[in-house]
């Protein structure tokens, strides 16, 4: 899993395009909380948090649910933002 960064230029590119994804989820949805995984076979899954009355979930419970949901075996990065 990736540490905390501040300069996401000092990622590897697959990294960083996690990040730029997790971002995007963040801000295209409206949440606090923006977060993408991506598994053994370099297919990611992007999420936003969940808030609603009957669930919450932070993104990355979310992200990685839907990874799971789609068969993935295991995960080799994720990334997660936030406000």
């Amino acid at each position: 899993m990736l540490g905390t960064m501040t300069q996401s230029t000092e990622l590897h590119p697959e990294d960083r395009k996690i990040v730029t994804l997790a971002r995007s989820a963040r801000a295209r949805n409206g949440v606090a909380e923006g977060a993408a995984v991506r598994d053994e076979t370099g297919r990611t899954y992007v999420a936003g948090t969940v808030t609603l009355d009957s669930l919450q979930l932070s993104a990355l419970r979310t992200a990685v649910a839907m990874a799971v949901a789609s068969g993935a075996r295991s995960l080799e990065a994720a990334a997660v933002v936030t406000t």
